[in-house]
């Protein structure tokens, strides 16, 4: 057996970057390659069983009682959040206005670096809807992955590729780019048809192909409408949805999950915010909101079968 002359069966595959991968390239060297987000998401998939994201999007108004009008109320209440759970997911999607709101980016900051840091592996999707172009975006990309250290990002398709563009120079980062939304007024431009189909068909085809140049995008797509969830699963069989619209929005897990899921079963992001996250005001917080994460990972893989 050959010894282990620097120690590299006790390295651990973790660094500040997130997960990596051995990549042996002699005898003798081994390297670690940080993880990209795709890859993250698949394993993930698979280590936790589980397609559920829970959304983090905090407002004090609706915090337990035991956190109401605490210093640090805002970062407490999430990172409370997190360690109930973690063991559930397989993402975690900061809604970047929450904190915005509350003149809060450094709590954000502080949020996703200990799930980093503390649930390595599960990968961090800042919710931000970004949609500009040129050197704005550029630096919403910066934003986004150099000053969050987020894994992924949502976007808007409105302006065009030249939106997504900036984001793809991140080649380890993915994004998701709204689709087919759950809101009602979705439909004012979202089903124009254009050259027999539907706007947000076409948005699909181009994220599955034209725009997706590194495997990096994955589109949105509401729960509440699982007709076009199915439709944008035909059209894009392999790209990761975002599917928002369960919980507290009413959508079906098992209608969209029926629809949405790959033939492996999987290839969903299924989030759920306010469902979980505000389970309960009292003591039992956290308890409550683990419980309530454990039911819908439960009731999303009963679907699956």
């Amino acid at each position: 057996m050959t010894p282990d002359l620097f120690g590299l069966d006790r390295v651990q595959p973790f660094c500040a970057l997130g997960p990596l991968r051995s990549r042996i390239v002699s005898p003798a060297f081994i390297f670690f390659d940080a993880m990209t987000f795709t890859e993250m998401l698949a394993a993930r998939w698979q280590s936790a069983n589980s397609l559920l994201c829970v959304g983090l999007d905090p407002n004090p108004a609706r915090f337990p009682l035991p956190l109401q009008g605490k210093p640090g109320a805002i970062y407490d209440f999430c990172k409370g959040i997190v360690d109930a759970t973690a063991h559930a997911v397989c993402a975690f999607k900061p809604q970047i206005a929450y904190f915005a709101s509350c003149g809060a980016e450094r709590e954000l900051e502080d949020v996703i670096a200990y799930i980093h840091e503390n649930h390595p592996g599960i990968p961090v999707i800042l919710d931000a809807k970004r949609g500009d172009i040129g050197s704005t975006a550029e630096h919403y990309a910066r934003e986004a992955f150099e000053r969050y250290k987020a894994d992924c990002v949502t976007l808007s398709p409105y302006m065009g590729f030249d939106t997504i563009e900036p984001y793809l120079a991140y080649r380890d980062k993915g994004a998701f780019i709204l689709c087919r939304t759950s809101n009602k007024g979705g439909d004012d431009l979202q089903m124009l048809k254009i050259d027999g189909e539907r706007l947000y068909e076409r948005v699909a085809r181009l994220v599955s192909s034209d725009w997706n140049t590194n495997g990096q995008l994955g589109l949105v797509v509401g729960a509440t409408y699982p007709l076009e969830l199915a439709s944008v699963r035909s059209i894009a069989p392999d790209v990761p949805l975002l599917v928002p619209g369960i919980g507290a929005q009413g959508g079906s897990i098992n209608d969209c999950v029926k629809a949405g899921r790959t033939e492996r079963g999987d290839g969903m992001v299924i989030n759920s915010g306010r469902a979980i996250i505000y389970a309960s005001k009292g003591e039992d917080w956290q308890e409550k909101a683990k419980i309530a994460a454990e039911e819908t990972r439960d009731a999303i893989n009963s679907a699956r079968l």
